[in-house]
């Protein structure tokens, strides 16, 4: 979880003529499947794209990231560039000590959506409680089971031919036999 601290604001309001108090919050987000299913289904695109966000779409999803309560609308104006770097150092922790070494060869040009996500769970028996985990270590339970629920690598027909001929070698020998 990640804690901003908002400090209270004091600003001149030009139409009114009167000074506007904005009161300070700490808030209290996560970087969560939960969050990327509401950001998704308010922007109906794949949260998870090589494409930029918007200033726009970027704050939405601070606002979808947050689990503090009665949150006043005005804070999130308030949000500072340092803010929103705190915010993008958090979503991109991995979150978890396991790491997963890539494998060699093409890389799937599947569009992650948040449903796929709720599918992998459906499928390797994930709790949905996981829903609510930072989304890198949801993503790095994900690909553990895939390698894991993985059949056996199958040996190459040199290494079956090897090891019969050594198997056939140690039968012979056993055996006092030339064939």
């Amino acid at each position: 979880m990640l804690q901003l601290v908002i400090n209270s604001r004091e600003e001149w309001n030009e139409t009114s003529q009167e000074f506007v108090y904005t009161k300070g919050q700490t808030l209290q987000l996560e970087h969560s499947l939960v969050s990327i299913s509401k950001w998704e289904s308010k922007w109906c695109k794949p949260f998870l794209s090589k494409d930029q966000k918007t200033p726009e779409e970027t704050l939405d999803y601070i606002r979808c990231m947050t689990i503090t309560q009665n949150v006043d609308p005005k804070v999130y104006e308030m949000l500072t560039m340092d803010h929103v770097q705190q915010v993008n150092d958090y979503i991109e922790s991995p979150m978890t000590a396991t790491y997963v070494r890539e494998m060699p060869g093409p890389k799937s040009r599947e569009i992650i959506t948040s449903e796929l996500i709720y599918y992998w769970m459906i499928s390797y028996n994930i709790p949905f409680e996981c829903q609510k985990w930072h989304l890198n270590r949801l993503l790095t339970l994900i690909r553990v089971c895939s390698i894991k629920n993985a059949p056996a690598k199958k040996h190459s027909s040199r290494d079956i031919m090897s090891r019969n001929a050594a198997l056939n070698a140690a039968r012979r020998q056993q055996m006092n036999s030339k064939g």
